[in-house]
C-alpha cells in the first residue's frame, strides 16, 4: 500500500510540473490579449510615445494582441492598485515611471511604507535625465559658475517646475542639498508655461527633463549647463554631465519600466525581458527613443529591482530632509 501511495503521489507531482511547463511554453495563448495598464490619461506626451512604441513592437514579436489601458486618477494610485491586483498570468502588465515607482510612495506618508509592493520587475526601458537650463541673460556658462552665482544671491535665484514632488522639483532640491545653496522654487501647472517664463526671464532656471528642453535648446532660447546623468545624453551629446563637472552625485531622471503583478511565472518574465531587450536593440526603436529625448536602457529584472530600490532610497532622503508630503 505504501509503495502504491508513493507512486500515486509521484505521478501527481509529475502532472503538476508538466502542466506548469506546458503553461509557460504556451504563453501567451493563441487567443490571449495582453493588457498594459498605464497610470495616467493619454496626452500624447513622451511616456505615451514610449509605451505605444514598445507595445506595438512587443505585439509583433509575440504575435499577439496588446491593448493599452490608460487609467488616471489619484496620482496614479488607482491604476497601480488595479495592476497589482490583476491575475498574475502574463495577461496584465504595468508600464510606469520613476514618479510612480520611487517618488509617490515616499511622498504619501499615510501608507507608512516607501516600498512599492505588488509587482515583479521585468525591464528598465529607458530614462529621460534632468538638464539644468537657464535664461540666456543669466551671466553663467557652466555648473561651477551657476553655483557661484546662486551662492552669491541666496534666496534670490529661482527655478521652475511642473509642481511639488515632480522630478523637476526634486532635482532642484537635490542640487541645493548637494551644493548647500538656497534657491526659490516656483511651481507651475504646465511645463510649457514654465519654459515660456524661463525664456522671458520671469524665472532664471529649470531642472527640466531632456524631452521638454529640446525645442528651446535647439532654437537657442535657453542655455544648457549640465545633464544630470552618469553618461551624456545620446540626444544632446555635446552637453556635459554634472558628473563631468565635479558632481557625480547630481543624477536625476524620469525612468520608464515594465512590470507584472507579483507572482507572474518566471518563464513569462524571462520571455518578456528577452523580447523587450531585443526590441531596444532594434535601430529603429533606439533612434526613435533618442529622438524623443530618452536614453534606451534594458537589462535584467534584477537590475531593474536594484534600480528601483536605489531610487526609492535616494528620493526618500531628499523628501525627508525637505519635509515634503502629499498627505
Amino acid at each position: 500500500m505504501g509503495r502504491l501511495l508513493r507512486c500515486i503521489l509521484l505521478a501527481a507531482a509529475a502532472t503538476i510540473l508538466m502542466s506548469g511547463h506546458t503553461m509557460a511554453r504556451s504563453w501567451p495563448a493563441d487567443d490571449q490579449t495582453i493588457q498594459i495598464i498605464v497610470p495616467a490619461q493619454g496626452h500624447g506626451n513622451t511616456r505615451d510615445a514610449i509605451v505605444q512604441l514598445i507595445s506595438a513592437k512587443l505585439a509583433q514579436k509575440l504575435d499577439r494582441n496588446l491593448q493599452i489601458l490608460n487609467q488616471g486618477g489619484a496620482a496614479g494610485s488607482i491604476a497601480t492598485e488595479l495592476a497589482a491586483r490583476a491575475t498574475p498570468d502574463g495577461s496584465t502588465l504595468f508600464f510606469a515611471w520613476g514618479e510612480i515607482l520611487a517618488i509617490h510612495p515616499n511622498l504619501d506618508r499615510s501608507t507608512g511604507q516607501p516600498a512599492l509592493p505588488g509587482f515583479d520587475p521585468i525591464i528598465l526601458i529607458g530614462d529621460a535625465p534632468n538638464i539644468l537650463v537657464v535664461n540666456n541673460d543669466l551671466p553663467v556658462h557652466n555648473l561651477a559658475e551657476f553655483t557661484a552665482y546662486v551662492r552669491s544671491h541666496p534666496g534670490v535665484v529661482n527655478f521652475g517646475s511642473i509642481g511639488n514632488g515632480s522630478y523637476m522639483h526634486l532635482a532642484g532640491l537635490l542640487y541645493m542639498n548637494v551644493t548647500d545653496t538656497n534657491m526659490v522654487h516656483i511651481p507651475y501647472s504646465a511645463a510649457g508655461l514654465a519654459t515660456s517664463n524661463l525664456i522671458s526671464g520671469e524665472i532664471q532656471s529649470m531642472f527640466q527633463l531632456v524631452p521638454g528642453a529640446l525645442e528651446p535648446l535647439r532654437a537657442n532660447k535657453v542655455k544648457a549647463l549640465g545633464v544630470m546623468s552618469a553618461a551624456r545624453s545620446p540626444t544632446l551629446p555635446d552637453i556635459p554631465t554634472m558628473a563631468e563637472q565635479g558632481h557625480p552625485e547630481l543624477q536625476s531622471s524620469n525612468w520608464f519600466a515594465l512590470l507584472a503583478p507579483k507572482g507572474t511565472p518566471a518563464e513569462v518574465i524571462t520571455t518578456l525581458n528577452t523580447a523587450v531587450n531585443e526590441i531596444l536593440q532594434d535601430p529603429e526603436v533606439h533612434d526613435r527613443l533618442v529622438h524623443l529625448g530618452v536614453s534606451p536602457r534594458g537589462g535584467t529584472p534584477a537590475e531593474l529591482e536594484e534600480h528601483m530600490q536605489n531610487e526609492q532610497k535616494k528620493w526618500r532622503r531628499i523628501i525627508s530632509v525637505s519635509d515634503m508630503s502629499i498627505r
